[in-house]
């Protein structure tokens, strides 16, 4: 495997730094094309616990925030470095990802 797929949800607010930062540190590179990513909007649900530093909303309290998911190929061996970079300009305390393995259409 020698490439995966990332999704990452923020705050619309947020949607185009994450998206810059993604390309900055290597995600989105299809053949002779950079930057390429998928995004959907949706509404993005969470109730902090009182143990939580968030950034939008209160502990105990439910919060709904519009969110986009931003979705990208990259290299497996450059996942983490990218996630870093994801995390660095993204506000939430816990950001979710998704991981996926990919196979190539040759290996069909």
């Amino acid at each position: 495997m020698k490439n995966v797929k990332i999704a990452v949800f923020t705050p619309t607010t947020h949607a185009d730094k994450v998206r810059e930062a993604i390309a900055k540190a290597g995600g989105g590179n299809i053949g002779n094309y950079t930057d390429c990513t998928f995004s959907s909007e949706g509404i993005g649900r969470f109730r902090p616990n009182e143990k939580a530093n968030p950034h939008i909303g209160k502990a105990n309290k439910l919060e709904e925030v519009e969110e986009e998911r931003i979705e990208f190929i990259c290299p497996k061996k450059d996942a983490k470095q990218i996630i870093k970079a994801i995390k660095h300009v993204h506000p939430y305390e816990e950001v979710a990802l998704d991981i996926y393995p990919l196979i190539n259409e040759k290996d069909l």
